[in-house]
């Protein structure tokens, strides 16, 4: 086939596979989004092995299928009218998810049997690292339609094949997935992209399509839901001004029997005052307006937001006011200003021979220039030691920029870390983006759970920490950086280089200064003044004394604490809350330590061990349940923020329902 516009020579295109097999040197004729893909690929696969068919577990796979129900229940007839007018042509529509996992697929039975053979079937993932260069792969990674024909696929295997598929993009601009066509390389055809890039399209219009229609009915279940599930005082009412609602905090706080007014005109009982009233006529949301309702002649000082629910025509249905009282708002305000406060060195509480050896090393480590490493089990206060570290050093004024390296999407890392120049991806991307090195000048820059850096952005950290520099992508500009490098893991990296997951090199650049935080079982002493500490905090929060029941208090410190310092201060911060101002007694605390039912060291386990996905999921659901569904409260009780339990809500699929009262 002579090269063309829309052909291709495929023989030419073995030719320039091999010279980059052989000589690393890319041919000058290669598509430059082929080469970019050909270039991922090299570090990591041998291209004349077979693919690497990794594959979803059948609950998994089932569990994705009820999270992705709504996306393939809008991409599933599509793509079925999309195969009514290429039926019989030999080809295969597929649909991956943003992990390029593929969920469905349609097509002629023999080309379905083929494909499946090959490898291409429900619950495979299509990634670059496992099966090499394909349409897939490259349009979640570069968030643009892509085209791979022949040896244009990095493995050798695949070079009978044409694939071709486009980013399929949710209402926020969030990758979702991608749909595609497979075909052979006998049935290619030049406008199978149009195909791919249309059926992403109809789908992405139909997803908008059925959110405007159903707004008003989602939002209304979503109200009756959770309106009487929250902390704070709530009251809706109609366009008409008719009072749908008042829950018990509301009507305790305005001083009104929620049964006796709803269904009631809001103005027979409340005055709204006038910039709350200028707000309703514009169907305007405000924040946090510290004023005073009138309640049948009454002034009632509080603080209020409203929210404004509307139909699909965009007119107002009805409106939601949120009340707190003054005094509460300022509470939390110390609140936050105490956890802003300056941790240190002398924060890192206990007497321990373990704990005083930490603070020795730490010590060190703040008066070094080197990078530092921190290992230890989840809860051991890697975080908090590292704030401490900074705080104590010379970097001390500058910032503390910390990133959980699990939470970065894996087709974003490089971009997010080393940041990019305006327009170095596509039209979705108007203005460009520092790197976390620049953001973090003359301070520190703390990674959490390294050991996810996925090994391309292992390789990038690991020129910046010995270069001092970055190059952002899509830029020519070497910026030179400052930034002190802490790097924190809980798992062992000294396996994860033996299994190849994790770079030794990098390895030996983060250890510098290797910190291990032991864990809490291991120094029990070390349980009475962090018990003490805590109690402190709590009563400056709480604004009363916060104390323990002596039966309580040897409970605590016989417990094992598998999840460490955080178990011990959640366990301790629900305890308070659910004592109402007693002291807290063996009855308030969680169930686990009133019967020890933890995995003791050296003895048998006294209930199953739960996965650390399960033990996060049921940790949110606690702590949901002991703020009463206010995500402030929860995300606080976690020690986390708020934009990090939305995440792992949608991770476990958690929605409010799932946080009624037991």
């Amino acid at each position: 086939m002579p090269p063309g516009k829309d052909s291709l020579d495929l023989a030419c295109l073995r030719q320039a596979w091999m010279r980059f097999i052989e000589s690393g040197q890319m041919p000058p004729e290669i598509d430059p989004l082929v080469a970019v893909a050909w270039q991922r690929c090299a570090p990591r696969l041998n291209p004349y092995a077979p693919p690497q068919w990794i594959s979803l577990k059948e609950e998994v796979l089932a569990l994705t299928l009820r999270q992705l129900e709504g996306v393939l229940g809008i991409a599933r007839p599509i793509l079925e009218d999309v195969y009514q007018f290429i039926e019989g042509a030999g080809v295969m529509l597929a649909f991956v998810d943003s992990t390029a996992c593929l969920l469905e697929s349609l097509g002629d039975p023999p080309v379905l049997e083929a494909m499946g053979r090959l490898g291409f079937r429900r619950g495979v993932f299509l990634h670059e690292g496992h099966v090499g260069s394909n349409a897939f792969a490259s349009a979640l990674v570069d968030s643009s339609p892509a085209q791979f024909v022949g040896a244009q696929h990095f493995l050798s295997e695949l070079h009978g094949l044409s694939t071709a598929a486009a980013p399929l993009f949710d209402l926020a601009g969030h990758t979702v997935g991608a749909v595609g066509v497979l075909t052979t390389v006998a049935g290619h055809n030049p406008h199978a992209v149009g195909i791919a890039v249309a059926a992403a399209r109809a789908i992405e219009n139909q997803m908008q399509a059925d959110l405007v229609t159903g707004e008003a009915n989602a939002r209304a279940t979503e109200l009756n839901a959770t309106l009487d599930a929250v902390s704070e005082g709530v009251l809706a009412w109609d366009a008409q001004g008719i009072l749908t609602h008042l829950n018990a905090q509301a009507g305790k706080l305005l001083g009104l029997k929620p049964a006796s007014v709803v269904g009631r005109r809001l103005a027979e009982h409340i005055t709204l005052p006038e910039a709350l009233a200028h707000a309703l006529a514009r169907g305007e949301e405000l924040n946090d307006l510290e004023t005073g309702l009138g309640v049948d002649g009454q002034p009632r000082e509080c603080l209020i937001s409203l929210r404004v629910i509307c139909l699909p025509n965009g007119e107002p249905a009805a409106f939601i006011a949120t009340l707190r009282r003054i005094e509460q708002v300022r509470r939390l305000v110390h609140q936050l200003v105490g956890a802003q406060a300056r941790l240190t060195l002398d924060d890192i509480v206990g007497q321990s021979a373990l704990a005083r050896r930490v603070r020795r090393q730490a010590v060190a480590a703040a008066d070094a220039k080197a990078s530092v490493l921190l290992q230890g089990e989840s809860g051991t206060g890697k975080s908090a030691l590292a704030r401490a570290i900074h705080n104590s050093s010379h970097r001390a004024n500058g910032p503390f920029l910390a990133i959980n390296c699990r939470a970065v999407p894996r087709e974003l890392v490089l971009g997010e870390f080393l940041g990019f120049e305006a327009g170095a991806f596509n039209s979705r991307h108007s203005s460009g983006q520092p790197s976390k090195f620049e953001l973090a000048q003359g301070g520190t820059l703390y990674l959490e759970e390294v050991e996810a850096l996925p090994l391309d952005m292992q390789a990038a950290l690991l020129r910046v920490i010995e270069a001092g520099d970055v190059i952002r992508l899509g830029g020519t500009r070497v910026i030179p950086v400052d930034a002190r490098l802490i790097a924190s893991t809980h798992a062992p990296l000294e396996e994860r280089v033996a299994e190849g997951a994790f770079r030794a090199d990098l390895l030996f650049r983060l250890s510098s200064f290797l910190i291990t935080m032991p864990p809490l079982r291991e120094r029990p002493e070390d349980i009475p003044p962090l018990l003490e500490r805590r109690l402190e905090r709590l009563s400056a929060q709480l604004g009363r004394a916060t104390r323990l029941t002596a039966e309580a208090r040897a409970a605590l410190i016989a417990y094992p604490w598998p999840g460490n310092i955080r178990e011990l201060e959640s366990a301790l911060e629900r305890a308070a809350l659910s004592c109402d101002g007693a002291p807290i007694a063996l009855e308030h605390l969680p169930a686990a330590v009133r019967e020890r039912r933890a995995i003791l060291p050296g003895k048998p386990i006294t209930e199953p061990v739960r996965s650390l996905a399960e033990a996060e999921k049921s940790a949110i659901l606690s702590a949901f349940r002991a703020a009463r569904g206010n995500v402030t409260q929860t995300a606080n009780l976690l020690g986390i923020g708020r934009t990090t339990l939305w995440r792992k809500m949608k991770e476990f699929n958690l929605t409010m329902d799932d946080f009624s009262p037991s």
